[in-house]
């Protein structure tokens, strides 16, 4: 068990015991917790858990396989107040579930304490079934909900996964770049932990940087070493264990000024019968650094040369069944999915349809997205926009992430939903994917507020769902096939004056409801050909229920 040199002038933060963190830019408190456990870097026979009290404590961890039977334990440890302590598990058995308990003593001496018993799991074989969970935008910092947010971390706490991982905007506040004091960027940062740990003390936390988090090409290269990228990036490896290359893991393996070292912004591993590649869409996406941008765009963003070797050598080699990518967004600050997908650096052509890839990038060889297709990339995990979507371009499926925390449960798809052109829905939650040898499920999983379950609303229930390969039909149910086509055709899409709905199955048993942009119902009809003709232009969205399957589709009337 080792503690991190705290940065920036450490004596002068985190002074008092259960006082309220301040959110500078949110405008309320987060009360300080008793104690907080955030796992991270579990690998096949380790596993980093960042131990904080609010009051300066001796402690150790002692763990086991069993639960309640811990025959291994950490040396015993002074842990001072407010500052976390990383203490790597090591020696553990691949492929299996570890119990384990903090065990802390006042400073001053007496009975040790214990907190209640917590779980995690070593690296999968191949062959095994297991869970993880994606979750976006959480955006606590400024709009997003702090209640809802606790009923997402519920939800996903009660599906077990073996770990999670979030794309991004997760910290801030980079609303306020050049006036941000390191002190600020430390609260931020610590105050999400209290958040975090009811999930994260079984389930260890990857994180995926989003736009917001300060962590960009732009603010490292400006005013140096004290800036937002700077205070951000030490601030976070502080208080989480993200993955870093240390032969489990590969990664950004450079080491980085002002004391950031190995920055742990982009990375890649295995589990079970899948690879996991993290990508960082800001920390070198400029692909001028004499003309950088705070928000680069067209052919200036980038992956930069050394991470887009790196990853393209991942997919190269991985010989994983599955491969899944993560990332805040393509193209950095763009909007939608498989639109911007075919452009730049991402897609190689430019905006007028001329393919310029190798003009722009020479010798690079590839486009990201078709360095996907000839990989075998399987889903793309982006967030961003604050909605649920689902589309497919050459085989990869573009999975958008919904808001873990909208109140509203409409943000997104009223300011990006058009930017999609497949499978958009509003809401928020968190995506759960279900790995088995012979299939991978994902479901889109909704969170309410109590106050918001009234009627059709249900927290905790799937929206829609997907498989890729074949899944058990008693345990899951299809909506889309690993190649995208659809079980149910709708065309044509625009449509003008009619509508059809086709059933590949000729199922008779269907009721099909068209909704507005703001889930009012416009119409409800059980026959195939609809009128749309006086029906404004604007996007709509089906929902077709056949049998024991619920299918969603956008349409898009114009004339």
């Amino acid at each position: 068990m080792k503690q991190l040199n705290r940065p920036c002038n450490a004596n002068s933060i985190l002074k008092s015991v259960f006082q309220l963190t301040l959110f500078i830019f949110m405008g309320n408190g987060v009360l300080a917790q008793n104690q907080s456990i955030i796992l991270g870097r579990a690998t096949d026979t380790s596993i980093t858990a960042s131990i904080m009290f609010d009051q300066t404590v001796n402690l150790y961890v002692h763990y086991g396989n069993q639960s309640g039977i811990y025959t291994d334990s950490t040396s015993v440890s002074i842990d001072s107040a407010n500052e976390p302590y990383m203490a790597e598990l090591s020696g553990l058995m691949a492929n299996t579930r570890y119990y384990y308990r903090v065990m802390y003593q006042a400073a001053g001496g007496g009975a040790f304490n214990a907190t209640p018993e917590y779980t995690f799991h070593t690296q999968r074989a191949p062959g095994s079934t297991f869970t993880f969970e994606v979750e976006s935008d959480e955006h606590l910092y400024d709009y997003g909900n702090p209640h809802l947010y606790s009923v997402t971390m519920q939800n996903q706490a009660a599906d077990k996964p073996d770990f999670m991982f979030t794309l991004g905007d997760i910290f801030g506040d980079d609303h306020y770049a050049f006036s941000i004091t390191s002190h600020q960027v430390d609260s931020l940062r610590r105050a999400y932990r209290s958040r975090l740990a009811p999930l994260c003390n079984s389930v260890p936390f990857n994180i995926c940087l989003g736009n917001h988090d300060g962590e960009k090409q732009y603010y490292l290269d400006t005013l140096a070493p004290n800036n937002l990228a700077v205070w951000s990036t030490l601030w976070r490896k502080y208080y989480y264990a993200n993955p870093e290359p240390n032969g489990f893991f590969t990664g950004n393996s450079d080491a980085e000024m002002f004391g950031m070292n190995k920055p742990g912004d982009y990375y890649a591993y295995t589990w079970g019968d899948a690879l996991f590649v993290v990508l960082d869409a800001y920390r070198f996406d400029c692909f001028n650094p004499d003309s950088l941008q705070v928000k680069a765009n067209g052919w200036n963003w980038t992956l930069g040369y050394t991470q887009y070797t790196w990853l393209k050598n991942t997919l190269q080699s991985s010989t994983a069944k599955y491969n899944f990518v993560f990332i805040h967004h393509p193209l950095g600050e763009e909007r939608g999915g498989i639109i911007p997908a075919k452009t730049f650096e991402w897609g190689g052509y430019a905006r007028n349809g001329q393919y310029l890839f190798d003009t722009f990038r020479p010798g690079w060889g590839k486009p990201i997205q078709q360095l996907f297709v000839d990989y075998g990339v399987n889903i793309l995990f982006q967030g961003h926009d604050h909605l649920f979507a689902h589309e497919v371009l050459d085989s990869v499926i573009y999975q958008e992430v919904p808001m873990a925390a909208d109140s509203t449960y409409e943000k997104g798809i009223l300011a990006n939903g058009a930017a999609y052109t497949a499978d958009t829905l509003n809401g928020s939650g968190y995506i759960r994917v279900t790995v088995s040898p012979s299939c991978v499920k994902v479901d889109y999983v909704q969170s309410y507020l109590p106050k918001d379950t009234l009627g059709t609303n249900k927290n905790g229930q799937v929206a829609f769902t997907y498989t890729i390969g074949t899944c058990d039909t008693t345990t899951a149910t299809s909506i889309n096939n690993i190649d995208g086509s659809s079980q149910v055709a709708v065309f044509p899409n625009p449509a003008r004056d009619q509508l059809t709905v086709q059933f590949s199955d000729n199922s008779e048993n269907h009721l099909i409801k068209m909704m507005n942009d703001l889930g009012q119902l416009v119409l409800q009809t059980r026959n195939r050909q609809i009128d749309v003709s006086s029906i404004a232009n604007g996007i709509y969205f089906l929902n077709i229920e056949t049998g024991n399957s619920s299918i969603n589709k956008k349409v898009v009337i114009a004339r």
